[in-house]
């Protein structure tokens, strides 16, 4: 003979307030450490930079997302042509946090503005990144003392560009780091 025996039925558990409270608990922690990894990652690897103003025209546009390495010149120093983020060495009213440029002179170099046209260490610079010779007045030349860099924004159009020629040579702590890549708009997307 055959019993049916009722079988008991699995009631859902409800779960009590001290679990929900733990693991409310884990979720946040969970949700610190990661904001705290970010934020240390973004004060000492990598920075998101948004372009200001016109003096790195045609290279970077208003807008222009970047992409900073911050750490890389810790281990390796700045080279010409590196497009760098650096804190603004002028003072005054139309001083800025920060400038984007690029590295055209190194420690050593000599670098000098003659015929509207760019030498560095007496040799006429191939400038594939601008759009017009140096319309500005002759500079120079000016030798590179040990840590200092010499930059310049893409724009050599007359007055467009704050850079080395106003405020100087730029010593390495002032450079915040290497600009490697613009992210946003997708239609501008590019390795500097």
């Amino acid at each position: 003979m055959n019993r049916h025996v009722p079988q008991k039925k699995d009631r859902p558990v409800k779960p009590s307030s001290s679990s929900f409270s733990r693991e409310l608990k884990e979720w946040f922690k969970t949700i610190s450490i990661a904001l705290v990894i970010m934020l240390l990652l973004n004060l000492f690897v990598f920075n998101i930079s948004i372009v200001k103003g016109e003096s790195m025209q045609p290279t970077l546009t208003e807008q222009n997302r970047l992409f900073i390495n911050k750490i890389i010149y810790e281990f390796e120093q700045p080279q010409r042509q590196d497009v760098v983020v650096l804190h603004d060495p002028s003072s005054g009213p139309d001083r800025k946090e920060f400038l984007v440029k690029r590295v055209i002179g190194i420690p050593g170099d000599l670098v000098e503005i003659r015929d509207h046209v760019l030498y560095v260490n007496g040799e006429a610079q191939q400038e594939s990144y601008t759009d017009t010779i140096v319309e500005d007045p002759d500079f120079g030349p000016i030798k590179l003392q040990e840590d200092h860099y010499f930059v310049m924004g893409d724009n050599r159009h007359a007055g467009m560009s704050k850079d080395s020629r106003l405020f100087g040579s730029v010593i390495a702590d002032e450079i915040v780091g290497k600009a490697e890549f613009i992210f946003w708009p997708k239609e501008s997307m590019k390795r500097l």
